[in-house]
């Protein structure tokens, strides 16, 4: 998928879906979204500065290094446990029930027109 305005808005919206205390990676809510992993970071890069980045890691739970710092202080206000190894979390402990985030982002996106199929 290539990013349009109504690609971001939907990974935003996903982002924004994300219970306090949870996280998900880049290609769970690119998969939730209909955008891949690169995208929905590429997304995050540019725009996610208005949504809580913190909760989003990659697959395995890790925080880019610039970020670990201010990521890892919302974690603390959230009760999200940082790995010994100090790179992230657990995404058994810590990711959010796919699920539940889909159906969320789904009531988010109410609003949004559906997505144009790719041709």
């Amino acid at each position: 998928m290539r990013m349009d305005d109504l690609t971001v808005e939907r990974v935003l919206r996903t982002v924004e879906a994300i219970p306090p205390g949870r996280v998900a990676g880049y290609g769970q809510i690119g998969a939730i979204a209909g955008a891949g992993p690169r995208l929905v970071g590429r997304i995050m890069r540019e725009w996610g500065s208005s949504v809580p980045w913190w909760r989003v890691t990659s697959h395995v739970g890790t925080v880019a290094p610039p970020l670990r710092a201010r990521a890892f202080e919302r974690w603390a206000d959230e009760e999200i446990t940082v790995r010994p190894d100090g790179g992230g979390c657990r995404m058994r402990e810590a990711g959010a029930d796919l699920d539940a985030l889909r159906e969320a982002a789904n009531a988010a996106w109410a609003d949004l027109p559906a997505p144009a199929a790719d041709a």
